[in-house]
């Protein structure tokens, strides 16, 4: 999760939208639910117009570099139905999905791989935020 201790910022919409996803049977017990729910459960909740711009939101696009290698990446953070696959969409119910909400740029986020490594990712930049774009309801 979240290399910070700090509450996560999220907007009403995507809370309330998460919150029913994991209502959802399918989900329910997904292997970092109960991660998600406490980080929720936690987080300082906003509404859209008000989410500060610096902010990975649902359907954000987020700049992260991976501080051992360097390599650069752009993640787009998405709901399970919009994780057809493509490079760079990451679902809300992957672990790096869920590590990835609510992060500010410059925070770092520690992603498991498999066979125990870690991957440590920094958010450098959101080269899209719905929010700031001014699709409040997405």
């Amino acid at each position: 999760m979240a290399s910070t201790s700090s509450p996560i910022t999220v907007s009403s919409l995507d809370l309330e939208r998460i919150e029913q996803l994991l209502e959802l049977p399918v989900h329910r017990a997904f292997a970092g639910a109960d991660a998600l729910r406490s980080e929720l459960a936690r987080a300082a909740i906003v509404e859209p117009e008000q989410m500060p711009s610096d902010v990975v939101t649902m359907n954000s696009t987020a700049l992260v570099v991976d501080e051992e290698r360097g390599d650069s990446h752009q993640l787009t953070l998405v709901y399970p139905r919009d994780a057809d696959g493509s490079p760079g969409k990451v679902s809300i119910l992957a672990p790096i999905g869920s590590a990835m909400l609510g992060l500010r740029v410059g925070q770092s986020i520690d992603w498991p791989l498999p066979g125990g490594r870690r991957l440590r990712l920094r958010v450098t930049g959101i080269a899209y935020q719905p929010e700031a774009s001014g699709h409040l309801h997405r």
